[in-house]
C-alpha cells in the first residue's frame, strides 16, 4: 500500500498509527512500515507491507477501510495492491536498435523476476524474422510492431492505439522523443532509462560522450518521461568505476550492464508501490 497525504497540519495525530491500527486490528502482520514527512513541505508519505487473512479481511472490506482512511486524511493518492489477487500491471516496451535492455526485460519477465504482463513490443527498427528477439516474442505470443519513424512522423497515433490498455510504458533505449501531445493523451507514467547520472550527457550516444570526457564514474539513471528531454523525476540511479584501462568497448559493456540493472529495479520499485512523486521533479522511493 502506498500513501501520499497533503496538509499535515490538520490530520489526526499520530497519523501513521491510524494506518497501522487498521491493519493490526484484523490480526494481520506488518512486515514494513515507512513514513517520510519533509520539514519544508506540508505533506507526509507512507508505505506499508503486510500479510493478511483473506477470511478475516476480505478484499472488498480492505478497500473500503482504506478508502475511509484516505478520506479522513484527505489523501491525494492511496493505492492498495494484493499481488496474489490483483492482476499484474500491463506494460508495452518501446525499443530501437539497441537490444540489451529489451532482452533483459524479456528474460526477466520469462523468469518471473519482473512483475508485469507485456502487452507488446514497439520499435522503429525492423528486426528480421529469425532473430533471437523475434523468436522469443513469437514463442510467447507477444506482438512485435515495427513502426518506422521520420523527422516529421513519429507514428504517435499508431503507438497510442497500441498502448491504450497498458498501465504504464517502458522506453528500453527507444531513441525517439515523445511529444508533449503524446504524453498528455497517454496520460499515464512512462519510465525511461538513460546512460549516465542525469543531467549529464543528454541526447544521442551518451556512452561516447562520457568516454570522450574521461569520466571515472559511469552511471545509469531511470526516470519518468516529461516534455523536457531527460529531466523527469529520477526513480533509480546506479554507478560503477571506470579507468584509463577501459577502451570504448569495455566502457560500453559496463554501461549497458548498469542500464539493464537500473531499468529493471526502477520497474520493480514502481510495481511494488515504492515510488511517490515529491515536488515537481523529485520522487520518494521507499
Amino acid at each position: 500500500m502506498e500513501w501520499e497525504r497533503r496538509d499535515k497540519s490538520s490530520i489526526p495525530r499520530p497519523a501513521p498509527r491510524w494506518i497501522s491500527e487498521s491493519i493490526t486490528s484484523h490480526g494481520d502482520n506488518i512486515h514494513s512500515f515507512d513514513v517520510f514527512a519533509p520539514e519544508t513541505k506540508r505533506v507526509f508519505y507512507s508505505r506499508s507491507e503486510f500479510v493478511f487473512d483473506h477470511a478475516r479481511w476480505p478484499r472488498d472490506a480492505m478497500d473500503n477501510d482504506f478508502l475511509t482512511l484516505s478520506k479522513l486524511f484527505n489523501a491525494e493518492k492511496s493505492i492498495v495492491r494484493v499481488p496474489d489477487l490483483d492482476p499484474r500491471y500491463t506494460i508495452a516496451i518501446l525499443a530501437s536498435k539497441q537490444e540489451h535492455c529489451l532482452v533483459d526485460l524479456l528474460y526477466g519477465w520469462q523468469e518471473g523476476r519482473l512483475p508485469v504482463n507485456i502487452n507488446c513490443v514497439i520499435s522503429n527498427h525492423d528486426r528480421a524474422p529469425n532473430t533471437h528477439v523475434i523468436r522469443f516474442l513469437e514463442r510467447h505470443g507477444i506482438p512485435y510492431h515495427y513502426l518506422p519513424t521520420t523527422e516529421t512522423n513519429k507514428r504517435e497515433e499508431e503507438i497510442l492505439a497500441l498502448v491504450e490498455d497498458t498501465d504504464f510504458l517502458v522506453l528500453a533505449r527507444y531513441m525517439q522523443i515523445l511529444s508533449g501531445g503524446f504524453l498528455k493523451r497517454y496520460g499515464k507514467d512512462i519510465i525511461n532509462i538513460h546512460h549516465g547520472l542525469l543531467p549529464s550527457f543528454k541526447g544521442r550516444n551518451p556512452s561516447k560522450q562520457a568516454f570522450d570526457a574521461g569520466v571515472k564514474l559511469i552511471g545509469a539513471t531511470s526516470h519518468f518521461v516529461t516534455e523536457e528531454l531527460d529531466t523527469g523525476p529520477i526513480i533509480e540511479q546506479m554507478v560503477e568505476r571506470v579507468s584509463h584501462r577501459d577502451n570504448l568497448q569495455s566502457f560500453v559493456l559496463k554501461s549497458e550492464s548498469l542500464e539493464k540493472q537500473c531499468l529493471t529495479q526502477a520497474i520493480k520499485s514502481y510495481c511494488e508501490l515504492r515510488v511517490l512523486p515529491y515536488h515537481s521533479n523529485k520522487t520518494v522511493v521507499f
